[in-house]
């Protein structure tokens, strides 16, 4: 607290020394009992300098147009052999004993002649040390309020400024996440059209092992029917070449899809079905509806045939069947 006191004190004008011998004085209780020891010990406080006889007396400090004026009538004080102990106003008449009190005389009334005495200025009554601390007072109100408009004036300007940053962050931070949007957004697409690629490649290798394997099925086929019709034609002319006889089995050569040949003899009078279940218990052709035809002589079985003994349709005592994929 004695810190700020101090500078108040000095603010009005006394010397750092004197604030600190004042509030020591009054028991650092403030700056009113301060400033009316001060005010009430002003030679001491602020010392009037002592000419010599035949010297002018030194000129108040000039820092503004009054103080002028004071310091130029200063230098017009009357040469005597008796020593000056006050500063008359010559206005009102009014004694001083520092360069202090002439300012605040000044500054209040606005009068700006002054000159040496050497009359001995009376102690301050009570209602003079009310004014002087009165004027004192007011001075520190009005620094008081300066200092807190500036406050106010620093408050405001921080707050504009922080409010500016705030704004400046806010934009930033936006700045930022449409900047990470983008590259998120950018990344998907990326992913999106990788995965496109990956599946049109599995699609097309798909394709290729389709192709290859009608190719492949087309050709075994193929083989598969010649060597059949050989068979048949043997068969044609050994049977033509004997005559025919009643046979109680027949020996049926089965030609699966994949080309796997399986052999199998069956009663002659069984039925066709017995044949089809036979196939679909040992096929290694994979699953699927499928259909029995022969070559030669070209016949394609259907539902009805299924129910008809083999030596009725012909299979007997050998032949060809051939499994098909049945068209749904």
């Amino acid at each position: 607290m004695s810190s700020g006191v101090i500078d108040i004190l000095v603010d009005m004008g006394f010397s750092i020394s004197k604030a600190e011998k004042a509030l020591e004085i009054t028991g650092n209780k403030g700056v009113e009992p301060a400033m009316e020891w001060l005010l009430a010990h002003s030679d001491e406080a602020e010392p009037a300098p002592e000419p010599s006889i035949g010297e002018s007396a030194p000129a108040l400090a000039a820092d503004t147009p009054i103080q002028d004026n004071v310091a130029s009538v200063s230098n017009q004080l009357v040469s005597t052999t008796e020593t000056a102990k006050s500063t008359k106003c010559d206005v009102c008449g009014k004694l001083f004993n520092s360069n202090l009190e002439v300012e605040f005389h000044a500054t209040k009334s606005g009068h700006d002649r002054f000159s040496e005495s050497t009359e001995e200025k009376k102690p301050l009554t009570e209602e003079e040390k009310r004014e002087q601390l009165k004027m004192l007072e007011e001075k520190l109100r009005q620094k008081r309020k300066e200092r807190e408009e500036q406050e106010k004036k620093d408050a405001l300007e921080r707050e504009k400024n922080r409010i500016r940053s705030g704004k400046e962050m806010s934009e930033a931070r936006k700045k930022l996440e449409e900047l990470e949007m983008k590259k998120l957004l950018e990344q998907r697409k990326r992913e999106k059209e990788e995965e496109k690629e990956a599946k049109q490649r599995v699609r097309a290798q798909i394709e290729a092992d389709k192709a290859a394997r009608r190719a492949k099925a087309t050709a075994e086929s193929n083989q598969s029917i010649n060597t059949v019709s050989t068979s048949l034609s043997a068969v044609s002319s050994a049977t033509a070449m004997h005559h025919r006889k009643d046979y109680t089995e027949t020996r049926l050569q089965l030609r699966l899809t994949n080309g796997q040949t399986l052999t199998q003899s069956f009663g002659s009078k069984e039925q066709l079905s017995a044949v089809r279940l036979f196939i679909e218990m040992n096929r290694t052709d994979g699953n699927g509806p499928f259909q029995l035809m022969t070559t030669f002589p070209k016949k394609v079985f259907t539902d009805e045939d299924y129910d008809t003994p083999l030596d009725v349709l012909g299979l007997v005592p050998s032949a060809v069947v051939i499994v098909q994929k049945k068209m749904e």
